[in-house]
């Protein structure tokens, strides 16, 4: 019978001591050693197959022998988190979501394993009981038969569940608070986590059944526990939001199986999370009037056109050096664009305070914007209104000349579809697009100096 043996290795460097030292001497980081499992034991084995003949046993294929599967994605239920995932959930792969403390991680993990009502769902949980996840379901008013709960931590006992229900997809809540009898660390560590995920990769990959892990974050904002983990994982989603908002993000920040520029838009209500089919509506606000320093961009998310509400503040600064304040948009390319607007259409920003938000709480980093963005300060700085009928895509440049972005017609039909009737693009743009059928006026500009013009005269 082999012994047990674990010895610590560091994060940073990779060196190996027998124990556990504050302080690595190779590299000199701080607090970087982990307890690793060396040799496993024949009795703290955490074996999912009791049957040794259900085993996957593997060998070498072409790629001509290896038949392609029939159904290759499983149907979420959930056409946002369908979107976000490629297409569906893809089976024996393993999922791993984070998000804040509070942001709905676990209630949208409940919702998607009662929406599953044709596969069979096992949702264990480590930090709450089977009578607190009954509640939280009461409050979904969802239900399915195939639901299954198990309350567990331990590793070993949750793959004897697994072999008793035999679920085609597994929800674990969460990562960090499972521990394996391989390891004497405690649930949590850096050793633990990665133990019980290998443990998770390796029957999700034998089994092909998908396995959902929910993790927390760090006060940083990464995924808590190493960063093996996620490299070990098949899609790594980002459950973003603010709190005190409805709305919240799913987003892709890896996927082996799809775009990692998609994301999903969710409301948060009492009865659970809603989808928004349409986000654009729920990006520009309703308001009374025409008010300065407001205009609507049209940005790309995935494949989803996007129109969202930028909101400028321009005031005199009170002090020496003025404020440049942005929410959700790019500090670095906020002074870009100011120095722009200062140095090619002259107006005086070094003396005025900018405040920029996105509204909606949602960050944007596509440069199609630009062009709003510079519009909205100008409104702001000068109390002209812009038509709430007119939107803008297009890149400014250091010259102030107006660049061509990809994708432009679907921003253009999004446009029309919610209403708008003019949209200034960038002339470069014109040659890509057919404007046939389209009754939303196009209009295209090749300098920033120009739109100026046309709209404040």
């Amino acid at each position: 019978m082999a012994k047990t043996k674990t010895t610590f290795f560091c994060q940073s460097c990779g060196y190996e001591s027998p124990k556990w030292l504050g302080k690595c001497p190779s590299c000199n980081a701080w607090n970087s050693f982990a307890e690793e499992l060396v040799s496993k034991a024949d009795n703290n084995k955490s074996d999912w197959r009791q049957d040794s003949t259900k085993v996957k046993v593997s060998s070498p294929r072409t790629l001509q022998e290896i038949k392609p599967a029939t159904d290759f994605r499983l149907d979420a239920a959930d056409n946002e988190l369908n979107r976000v995932l490629g297409g569906g959930i893809v089976p024996g792969s393993l999922i791993l979501i984070g998000g804040e403390p509070g942001i709905g991680k676990s209630t949208l993990m409940l919702q998607v394993g009662l929406k599953l009502k044709n596969y069979k769902v096992l949702y264990i949980s480590g930090e709450e009981s089977e009578q607190q996840i009954r509640m939280r379901a009461d409050r979904l008013e969802d239900g399915s038969e195939n639901f299954f709960v198990l309350t567990e931590t331990n590793t070993k006992n949750i793959f004897h569940a697994v072999d008793t229900v035999e679920p085609d997809v597994v929800i674990i809540d969460s990562i960090q608070t499972l521990y394996s009898n391989q390891l004497d660390s405690a649930s949590g560590s850096i050793g633990q986590v990665r133990q019980c995920a290998a443990e998770l990769m390796k029957f999700a990959k034998e089994t092909n059944t998908p396995v959902f892990l929910i993790g927390h974050i760090t006060k940083d904002g990464m995924l808590a526990g190493p960063k093996v983990l996620e490299h070990m994982v098949d899609t790594v989603l980002q459950f973003e939001g603010d709190r005190h908002l409805a709305y919240r993000l799913l987003r892709t920040t890896k996927n082996r199986f799809g775009s990692t520029s998609e994301i999903g838009i969710y409301e948060m209500l009492n009865s659970g999370l809603r989808e928004v089919s349409n986000p654009s509506e729920i990006l520009i606000s309703q308001k009374d009037g025409q008010l300065s320093g407001v205009t609507i961009g049209a940005t790309v998310e995935g494949n989803r056109p996007l129109l969202i509400e930028i909101q400028s503040l321009v005031s005199p600064a009170s002090y020496g050096t003025p404020q440049r304040t942005p929410t959700g948009f790019d500090q670095k390319r906020l002074n870009m664009l100011l120095a722009v607007l200062e140095k090619r259409c002259g107006f005086r920003m070094g003396t005025q305070d900018v405040f920029l938000n996105m509204a909606g709480g949602i960050r944007v980093e596509d440069p199609a914007i630009d062009l709003a963005v510079c519009i909205s300060i100008v409104s702001s700085m000068e109390e002209i209104p812009i038509s709430d009928k007119a939107c803008f895509a297009a890149e400014v440049g250091l010259g102030g000349e107006l660049r061509a972005v990809n994708r432009v017609d679907q921003r253009i039909s999004e446009a029309e579809k919610l209403g708008f009737k003019e949209i200034y693009i960038s002339k470069f743009n014109q040659k890509s697009i057919d404007l046939k059928n389209t009754k939303i006026t196009v209009k295209a500009f090749g300098k920033l100096q120009e739109v100026f013009e046309d709209l404040f005269g």
